[in-house]
């Protein structure tokens, strides 16, 4: 309980932090928004079947706008000069690494979720579906989340830490985008939970062991 207390301080004060200038969530949001109205559109004067699309543009919207905000993890702290300060706290650098990982999961679901209506409508699904799909995205972001930070702390000690992230992250995260794609196509389509169970327990198993690699290694990333 004393180490929760301390995680949920540091996502309390990145909480805190963004509700001040709203900068991130904004560009986020915009970004997700924008990349499911293009794509919606194109679809609708090319594509037969939007709906066969639709899993592959929720994950690029959530992906891209993702990684707006991992990217501006660790920056925003080493822009403001508190980065040297919140790893001097006497406190483990895995509870740092949880905040921050829970943090950014925090605000890439919030994001994520209130464009999901908008996609539900413009590639006519059900919004019986919704919920299900709220269910995948908040598996996907976590595992998202867990590798994002570590390579977010990473990238901020070099000169293109923009551009290093994606090149770095990418590669990883494969295994998490193809199961949350899998997944969300399957509930899509309305199969039995039996057909994509896989997948779930795929995306599952990759959220565990990507977290706890992270976890791990936080602590040798921040040294550098």
């Amino acid at each position: 309980m004393h180490h929760l207390h301390k995680v949920l301080a540091i996502v309390a004060k990145d909480l805190a932090a963004e509700l001040r200038t709203r900068e991130m969530l904004s560009a986020m949001f915009v970004f997700a928004l924008v990349v499911i109205l293009i794509f919606n559109f194109a679809f609708e004067l090319r594509a037969e079947d939007q709906q066969t699309l639709a899993p592959g543009v929720l994950w690029v919207a959530i992906t891209f706008s993702g990684m707006l905000g991992l990217s501006r993890s660790f920056i925003r702290e080493q822009d403001r000069g508190s980065l040297e300060g919140l790893l001097l706290t006497p406190v483990d650098r895995g509870v740092i690494f949880l905040g921050k990982m829970l943090g950014n999961a925090l605000f890439i679901t919030v994001v994520d979720l209130i464009v999901l209506p908008v996609f539900v409508v413009l590639f006519n699904l059900s919004g019986a579906l919704i919920p299900q799909l709220a269910l995948a995205i908040v598996l996907g972001t976590l595992g998202l989340s867990g590798v994002g930070t570590l390579f977010s702390a990473m990238a901020i000690h070099t000169r293109a830490r923009e551009i290093l992230l994606p090149v770095l992250l990418f590669p990883l995260i494969v295994p998490v985008i193809i199961s949350a794609v899998k997944l969300s196509a399957g509930i899509i389509d309305n199969l039995p939970f039996a057909e994509i169970q896989q997948w779930f327990s795929l995306l599952l198993v990759f959220d565990i062991v990507f977290a706890v690699l992270s976890f791990i290694f936080f602590d040798y990333v921040v040294e550098e």
